[in-house]
């Protein structure tokens, strides 16, 4: 079999791109800003809609890092072991700086209900958290991987919605209650203690707050715009904590205050000598903190 060669592997790997052919005639060296990959189920791949916490990330960390969604609906973590070795080959030279884990809704499906295709047995999904957590640590072990619990869940916002959909073919008992989502988020906390890497726990931290049903759930699972902006806070004050605040992050490029309408290759001359030291921007995880 032919191995691979080093562009080849790259290409593989989630969002990375080099800028080539730099200014003034001089090639310009290997760039690229750090990549936060957002892995979930719907809630994640929903997250860059109007109002999303992913599409919110991205504005918070726009020209200074790439904020990727990777998000499938309806999967749970049993399914995502499968997408592993696709969006995390073992042989990127480029890993992701963070990665969010975000299933668990799917998993808490209960027997039985019209959506126990989903289900997973909750020590099993303990199991394969450990095991997405253990082959994105393999990929690279300064990658910081923050585990977010399943939302809790408005029962009653679940049947309105089904009612509202199929009407009187509608589900008698809901597919998922806050009480079992509740311990399938409990194991989530406690794998992250185990670990040792931070953790989100929506489904505590949403409960405290008066009306949260209609607060932060469109229909008792999914996010409303502020249930968005919730876990945008909660995941933004974990990236500050893991010294990612972007505040303190370069721009990956001059800002256009920098660049001289005369001269503008001034601006440029760090990025554009080979024998400079200094670069616009964050480029690569293996420089982060």
């Amino acid at each position: 079999m032919r191995r691979s060669s080093r562009a080849e592997r790259e290409s593989h790997c989630i969002g990375f791109f080099r800028l080539r052919g730099g200014f003034g005639g001089l090639e310009a060296p290997e760039m690229l800003r750090p990549q936060f990959i957002l892995f979930g189920d719907s809630i994640t791949e929903q997250s860059f809609r109007p109002g999303g916490w992913g599409a919110a990330l991205a504005d918070t960390y726009s020209r200074k890092a790439d904020i990727i969604v990777r998000g499938y609906g309806g999967y749970n973590a049993r399914w995502a072991l499968f997408l592993l070795n696709h969006l995390f080959p073992l042989s990127c030279s480029t890993p992701p700086a963070v990665v969010t884990v975000f299933f668990g809704a799917n998993d808490a499906a209960l027997l039985g209900r019209t959506s126990e295709r989903q289900h997973v047995p909750i020590e099993e999904y303990k199991e394969n958290l450990r095991k997405i957590v253990g082959h994105l640590k393999e990929c690279s072990a300064a990658t910081i991987v923050v585990l977010i619990t399943p939302p809790p869940v408005d029962e009653d916002g679940r049947k309105r919605y089904a009612q509202s959909i199929y009407g009187e073919k509608a589900m008698k008992l809901p597919e998922r209650t806050n009480e079992n989502t509740g311990a399938y988020a409990g194991q989530c906390i406690e794998l992250a203690k185990e670990l040792h890497i931070p953790c989100v726990d929506l489904w505590s931290k949403m409960q405290k707050t008066t009306g949260w049903q209609q607060e932060f759930l469109s229909d008792g699972l999914h996010l409303t715009p502020k249930g968005n902006a919730f876990v945008h806070k909660e995941v933004l004050q974990v990236l500050n904590e893991s010294n990612l605040r972007a505040e303190d992050m370069q721009y990956d490029f001059p800002h256009h205050s920098k660049i001289d309408g005369t001269h503008p290759e001034k601006a440029f001359e760090a990025i554009t000598n080979p024998s400079s030291s200094w670069r616009y921007g964050t480029c690569s995880i293996h420089e982060l903190p």
